[in-house]
């Protein structure tokens, strides 16, 4: 799949007064669309290239689902390039392990022992929930928690595991910010995190994903897409990095909201975003 350089000369770069007043009625329209929505709703967008942002409430706490797994994932990949664990040490899933929802293990009849890139894999890929408590189980909660705090994130945390029902009916609940994610995408981008190597293997893991139907719903094929999604009931998450001509970050929460309507709005505005950025359909 070709990747976007994102490189543009200044003179094709450069907008006519009618283009800067399209883009800053769009910018507008999307805002009011998604103050009008139900629920607790966020987003963030950034021109990798411009750095242009729209921001709705991006730096406020929104209930991750799964996108907590990016986080998780970049941890474990962190360590390894430090020699601190091998992507090839086995962890056995239980019976007890294995949970509903979304995921591979589950269907075993037996208690395989799977390597944790793999883990990683089906937690990225196929956001399996059973491969991601095993590595949370793995590396611990502290541990993820003071790494997340070393990344720079202050609203993303992880208070439980996933399905903890008796947690949840507490009102324990993960954590994250659009503006968090943004940043670690663009990080991922920049080849910044960690090194070159790691960011790397991380967008190609995030190039992987099987759940399309969100920010990759109308542009499809016409551009590669690393993005991890995230739902539960009345929640759905999407946060990517996409490489439209002008490359860009775009992260979207949805938290009580009307999933199908807010699911819309992300596949249109996602659309509209990377036909700003140059992109074709």
């Amino acid at each position: 799949m070709k990747r976007w350089v994102g490189l543009c000369d200044s003179d094709s770069n450069r907008q006519t007064p009618s283009a800067i007043r399209g883009e800053h009625m769009m910018k507008q329209r999307i805002l009011e669309q998604i103050a009008s929505m139900p629920g607790h709703n966020g987003m963030y967008f950034k021109n990798l290239i411009t750095g242009e942002k729209i921001e709705y409430r991006s730096d406020e706490s929104f209930g991750p689902a799964s996108v907590i797994k990016l986080p998780i994932l970049m941890h474990i990949c962190q360590l390894a390039r430090q020699c601190q664990v091998r992507m090839d040490e086995k962890i056995r899933c239980r019976h007890a392990d294995k949970l509903g929802g979304c995921g591979a293990l589950r269907a075993f009849n037996d208690e395989p022992e799977v390597s944790i890139s793999t883990l990683c894999e089906l937690m990225i890929t196929i956001s399996d929930n059973s491969a991601t408590n095993l590595l949370i189980h793995r590396f611990g909660m502290d541990a993820l928690n003071e790494s997340f705090r070393q990344m720079g994130l202050s609203v993303t945390r992880l208070n439980r595991i996933l399905f903890d029902n008796e947690a949840a009916s507490r009102g324990i609940e993960n954590e994250f910010s659009p503006a968090e994610m943004g940043d670690l995408l663009e990080q991922i981008y920049r080849r910044k995190f960690v090194d070159e190597t790691t960011s790397i293997y991380i967008e190609d893991m995030l190039m992987k994903q099987q759940i399309n139907h969100k920010i990759p719903g109308i542009i499809g094929d016409a551009a590669p897409i690393a993005h991890k999604t995230g739902e539960d009931e009345g929640i759905s998450n999407d946060v990517a990095l996409v490489y439209a001509p002008e490359p860009f970050v775009l992260c979207y929460a949805g938290n009580g909201t009307n999933v199908p309507e807010f699911e819309n709005f992300i596949r249109k505005t996602a659309s509209e975003l990377f036909l700003s950025c140059g992109g074709k359909l």
